[in-house]
């Protein structure tokens, strides 16, 4: 049956593949490059394929000669990845996914139930072999599918993207945010002796691809600065060492990728470039660098309000999402604010108690309070992503029993009580056309208004990107540790150092194994992301989290069980809760020891400071908006606990 499929496979993307009698005019180059990149793919897959059909695993020589051939397969890989990693990221996964199953649940799949993806392809064959006693169906199934789902890529419905320049250009971001975010990272590369070998090879075919699309749309052309830059780029590499550990990523970022994206940047407005893709939804095409704040959206702290320009109306926004920040006349005993929790003075969160208060004041939450700074730049929100936008997470809290527990209608009673509260959010009633009378999202809004705002700010290490400021070398060294030896950046993604990378569009959740107590004697029993996604992947898992700040939002992790940055790193070294003697089946850290010297703990605690923001924090109100119930005027700012 095997020797069947490689034969069906074989002739059918070869008969596919014999798109070499295109003349390479310049009116097709560009589109038989596409083609024959594809047909040099698959026949690295066949002859993976015929290798492992005919190999017995239990011989050395035969695994040895399966891993260099997966190796050859990937170099191909890389040389049309430009085009498939943005044309279908979904069929990609099955050709080179980074895991088995993925859950993550997309932007544009906000509303719906969690899918489940089985990944495929070069990653997971090179990584199986890596298990004990690997069997050869399983090896050839997850070659297999990366064949067939290449089938996908040859269909008119996406070749036929080839035929205008619009797709060129945002294949090309996607391309660039990936030479930041991930491609020198081991992200998807489990070979870490090939990370920059496949760099290189990757950047000197997307060269052709630069070379050919220009003879083809010569008014659409990528400009002579941008070609210059790219080529420095190249060299850069050539130069630097094989081993990724050793790679300058923040040289390479800084003067080149992040440049050469200003530049594409330029020309995606320039040309008017348009996108048809659910890939593109969060990315500002506006945004002149991957260091701005305003590179891609993860969540509208505007919420109800989301038309609303006028500057008048979003000055009375801000200043009524303040007030109800430090009110508790959100809370049903009129005792607990938002600021009970999130101190403003504390980057929004609190770094004094591992757990905050409950609201009946005998017990404690069961979570570690999260940092609202950056929030939105998560797709999904708290730590187990139970909520899916921050206004509802604003309800979700003010109605929660156990923090606020505050009734609906008794909440909008008490408030429009005030006639400060009620004369402002009339006046912005208008502002809400679709809305009859105002609501609990109205007030949700302004609060998420309000506190969103502090999320605009930029770090020491983005202006060093942005070539605003230097860095001293300590953090450069940090940053070149975290994104090589330590891993970090496998999981925090460039540049909000956070679970979601290119295209943004997704929040990811990772199992750590952290631990119930720093004596590491059990594995935490919160269940995590498995209470909102039952599956055997999600026990344990939880959202990844902003590195930015992160010097300041001690204690760290769902449940503040380490006090310090040095315990974290000491923790991720150790290879987390598995490393630490901890039992689980499905921890996605690695579990080996990094190895990491002092040295390189302290570059990354450099690092790590650098992504300090300079907040200019607000002082608390001074008093509450007066209600026309006296027993209300009692209220205090901020609340009582």
């Amino acid at each position: 049956m095997r020797k069947l499929l490689i034969t069906l496979l074989f002739f059918t993307f070869t008969a596919i593949g014999l798109l070499s009698f295109v003349k390479r005019n310049s009116a097709d180059v560009y589109r038989s490059l596409y083609f024959s990149r594809l047909d040099e793919f698959i026949s690295e897959q066949n002859k993976l394929l015929r290798i492992i059909e005919a190999a017995h695993l239990s011989s050395g020589n035969d695994l040895k000669r399966i891993r260099e051939q997966i190796i050859l397969a990937r170099v191909q890989l890389k040389k049309a990845d430009f085009w498939l990693r943005y044309f279908e990221p979904t069929i990609y996964k099955k050709i080179n996914g980074p895991l088995p199953v993925e859950w993550e649940t997309e932007v544009f799949e906000k509303f719906e139930k969690p899918y489940k993806r089985e990944g495929a392809g070069l990653t997971l064959a090179f990584l199986y072999l890596e298990e004990d006693n690997p069997g050869k169906d399983s090896l050839f199934s997850l070659v297999s599918e990366a064949s067939i789902a290449l089938k996908a890529y040859l269909a008119d419905s996406i070749a036929g993207q080839l035929a205008t320049y619009h797709h060129f250009y945002l294949c090309n971001r996607l391309y660039l945010l990936n030479l930041a975010a991930i491609y020198t990272t081991g992200f998807e590369c489990p070979d870490a002796q090939s990370i920059i070998p496949e760099l290189r090879e990757m950047m000197n075919a997307v060269r052709e691809i630069y070379t050919d699309f220009n003879l083809a749309f010569p008014g659409k052309s990528l400009g002579e600065s941008y070609l210059e830059l790219y080529n420095k780029a190249i060299a850069f590499v050539n130069e630097q060492q094989d081993d990724y550990e050793k790679f300058d990523h923040y040289r390479f970022i800084r003067d080149y990728v992040n440049p050469l994206y200003r530049l594409n940047q330029q020309m995606i407005l320039g040309y008017k470039v348009a996108t048809k893709s659910m890939v593109d939804y969060s990315i500002n095409k506006s945004a002149a660098s991957i260091f701005s704040k305003e590179l891609y959206f993860g969540q509208n702290e505007k919420g109800i309000f989301l038309r609303v320009s006028d500057s008048a109306a979003l000055r009375e926004i801000d200043r009524l999402g303040k007030l109800l920040f430090y009110d508790p006349i959100l809370s049903a005993n009129n005792q607990r604010s938002c600021a009970s929790c999130h101190k403003p003075d504390q980057f929004f969160t609190d770094t004094i108690s591992v757990s905050a208060p409950a609201f009946n004041k005998s017990s404690v939450l069961p979570r570690n309070t999260p940092t609202l700074v950056n929030a939105i730049y998560n797709h999904l929100l708290m730590a187990d992503g139970k909520h899916i936008s921050l206004t509802e997470q604003v309800k979700g809290v003010v109605f929660n029993p156990l923090e606020m527990a505050g009734k609906e209608k008794e909440i909008l009673k008490k408030v429009m009580s005030c006639p400060d509260y009620k004369s402002g959010f009339e006046k912005l009633l208008a502002f809400t056309p679709a809305e009859e009378e105002i609501s609990i999202n109205h007030l949700a809004s302004a609060i998420t208004y309000y506190y969103g705002k502090f999320s605009r700010y930029q770090s020491l290490f983005d202006e060093s990107m942005n070539k605003e400021a230097e860095l001293n070398d300590e953090a450069k060294k940090g940053f070149n540790v975290f994104m090589s030896k330590a891993q970090c950046a496998t999981c925090h993604f460039v540049p909000q150092f956070n679970g979601v990378k290119p295209p943004y569009v997704g929040s990811e959740f990772e199992v750590l194994g952290v631990p119930e107590n720093s004596s590491f004697s059990s594995i935490s029993d919160d269940l995590g992301r498995y209470l909102v996604n039952p599956a055997k992947e999600t026990l344990h898992a939880f959202r990844t989290g902003s590195l930015r700040n992160s010097m300041h939002t001690a204690p760290y992790m769902h449940n503040g069980v380490f006090k310090t940055m040095d315990e974290v790193i000491d923790f991720y070294d150790a290879g987390g809760g598995i490393g630490k003697g901890l039992h689980l089946s499905n921890q996605t850290l690695g579990e080996d020891s990094l190895h990491l010297t002092s040295y390189e703990k302290k570059w990354l605690l450099a690092f790590l400071s650098a992504l300090d923001e300079k907040i200019v924090f607000e002082k608390a109100p001074e008093k509450l908006p007066k209600s026309n119930n006296i027993v209300l005027n009692k209220r205090k700012v901020g609340g009582i606990y």
